[in-house]
């Protein structure tokens, strides 16, 4: 028996790579988590960045609660089971009106890991419109094998190194995955997929959140730390602590060694067996 999603839907995400919406979030909790996101900002002077958006949940409190959300796990649950665990993060968000966008690239390629068990969970603060440019995919992707990527980095795009899929997507409009406020979607780690523009007059602000069953391990040449939000670890990783003070000079700390874990595997990539 699931614990939050439908037979149906667990069987579009075995037969399409994703399933959307799924409602987790209530109005009051999307005000309060969008709120103290949107007043951490007003502090800065500017909109979140780098490195703050990255593995948030080991700074921020919203964010923590998010990865901790029991609606949220109880759905990555009926995909993954019971040992849980948040391998990264990134917030995406594209201001209103701006040519921000996704290429078409599948998770896999950026994250080492096996086997590829990894769904993530794309919780939107704000309506995540067609307009305001939500996740798009190609259906049953997930199985289509591995595709090489390359690295086109500029300023729209939302992917830090540019990584992506070329020419042989570039033509395809795919199957848009609009969610509102408050509810998610989920996908393979496999999945092609990619997002356009927002047009829209609101922020569109989602926060992908990378969730691995305990029993996968990392392949490349530095270990990666993750975080244990149910379950059992199994100890293939460094492991991180759950946020006590945010924001305070352990949490910065801990965020800082963790993305350059993270980082470094990015750059030095695959380790051949």
């Amino acid at each position: 028996m699931t614990r939050l999603l439908t037979a149906t839907q667990v069987a579009a995400y075995e037969s399409d790579g994703y399933v959307f919406p799924v409602d987790v979030l209530s109005a009051s909790e999307v005000s309060g988590l969008r709120g103290e996101l949107q007043a951490w900002e007003a502090a800065q002077g500017g909109p979140i960045d780098f490195p703050e958006k990255s593995k948030s949940y080991l700074l921020f409190k919203w964010a923590d609660q998010l990865v901790h959300h029991p609606r949220v796990l109880d759905a990555v649950e009926d995909l993954i089971g019971p040992d849980i665990l948040v391998y990264h993060s990134t917030l995406f968000l594209k201001e209103a009106h701006t040519e921000a966008h996704v290429r078409w690239h599948q998770d896999s390629t950026y994250f080492y890991l096996e086997p590829h068990e990894h769904v993530t969970a794309w919780v939107a603060l704000s309506d995540a419109t067609v307009l305001a440019g939500c996740m798009r995919a190609l259906p049953g992707s997930h199985r289509w094998g591995a595709f090489e990527h390359d690295d086109r980095p500029g300023p729209d795009n939302m992917i830090r190194r540019g990584q992506g899929i070329s020419e042989r997507f570039d033509h395809e409009t795919g199957s848009f995955m609009p969610v509102l406020a408050g509810q998610m979607s989920l996908h393979h780690t496999d999945l092609v997929h990619a997002s356009g523009p927002n047009h829209g007059n609101d922020r569109r602000i989602g926060f992908a959140i990378s969730y691995i069953p305990a029993h996968v391990r990392p392949t490349g040449r530095v270990q990666p730390s993750a975080l244990c939000v149910r379950g059992r670890d199994h100890g293939h990783f460094v492991p991180e602590q759950r946020l006590d003070r945010p924001l305070s000079g352990e949490a910065r700390q801990a965020h800082t060694d963790a993305l350059a874990r993270f980082r470094s595997l990015q750059d030095t990539g695959f380790a051949p067996a």
